[in-house]
This record gives structure tokens, C-alpha cells and sequence, in this order.
């Protein structure tokens, strides 16, 4: 994408996510600014990268259906697998970079997944996508969210945003 990215990332044990983010957009920072000759002139992003945990079943497909069909949502191309920044095109193209940087899905790749990718995504789907990217909730069954809310102590993810309403005294 032109002004963000999406990455689905499985990191292997705590402050792995943190610390490849930290190298990733430092590191394409300098790079940046390196070319573009703008050292000095102040921030790249906008924020701290944003997050959620995904149940590693049919979720996780889901997701990289999601970040897999960006660019497509986005009017960038015809085709999801014509971008050239996208893992789906490196998969189809079986390139060195494909080999060395993407890992395996840790649930197997449907056999229609092109197909899959070009259409759209149902609302209900799209809704609660965006609410686990923008809240960092968790996007799983719901059984599943409760552990992980528990265990990563997310718990405020899934409360409304603000301040509760005040209790109104009738007198009673």
C-alpha cells in the first residue's frame, strides 16, 4: 500500500513482535530518509504499530485474506495477485524472496485461495476485522477471545471506548 502496511506476523515468544517492529520501521526510517535526502525533517509514522491476536484456524485466513486482498479493495489492481508488495504474488511466483522471508501458514492454503481472494469480503467480516485492528482485540471464536483476553490481559479491548455513562438517581 502506498501509506501503510499490513503484516500477519507469528512471533515465537514475548517481545518478539515489539522488537522486529522497532528494527522494521527504524530501519526503514533511515532508509527513507537516506533517499530522499530528509534526514532531520521528523517522523515517518504516525504511531505505535497496531496489533491483535489471531486464533490460528479458519481467523487466520481470514486475516491474510484481508491483507492479501488490500490493494485490490484499494483500486490498485485488477487482480490481488498482480501486486507486486504482496506475499500473494511472491506465493505465486515461488521467488527467492517468497523462499527466504514467508513462512508456512500454520493452517494449510484452501485450494481455490485466488479465487477466494478476489471476492469480497462479507460486511459482518469486514466489520469485525476492524474493529480487532483498531481496538486490538482479539479475532477468534469466542471461547478462544475470552481465554485470550484473560491470559494476555486484554480485557479493555472489548469494553466500549469512553467513559462509562453516569448511573441516573431516580429518587428511589
Amino acid at each position: 500500500m502506498p501509506n501503510h502496511w499490513h503484516l500477519v506476523l507469528w512471533p515465537r515468544k514475548d517481545g518478539d513482535l515489539s522488537r522486529f517492529m522497532a528494527w522494521l520501521t527504524l530501519t526503514h526510517t533511515q532508509r527513507w530518509h537516506a533517499h530522499y535526502q530528509t534526514a532531520g525533517t521528523g517522523h515517518l509514522y504516525q504511531g505505535r504499530f497496531k496489533s491483535f491476536p489471531i486464533e490460528g484456524d479458519d481467523h487466520f485466513l481470514t486475516v491474510c485474506r484481508y491483507v492479501e486482498r488490500n490493494a485490490l479493495r484499494a483500486n490498485l489492481c485488477s487482480l490481488a495477485e498482480e501486486w507486486k508488495w504482496s506475499s500473494l504474488y511472491h506465493r505465486q511466483q515461488r521467488d527467492a524472496f517468497s523462499t527466504e522471508v514467508l513462512s508456512e501458514w500454520p493452517v494449510p492454503c484452501p485450494g481455490l485461495w485466488l479465487r477466494h481472494v478476489q471476492e469480497p469480503q462479507s460486511e459482518a467480516e469486514m466489520t469485525t476485522l476492524r474493529r480487532s485492528i483498531a481496538r486490538g482485540a482479539p479475532y477468534g471464536n469466542p471461547d478462544w477471545m475470552d481465554q485470550i483476553v484473560k491470559r494476555l490481559n486484554l480485557e479493555s479491548t472489548l469494553r466500549p471506548r469512553g467513559r462509562p455513562l453516569k448511573e441516573q438517581n431516580n429518587g428511589s
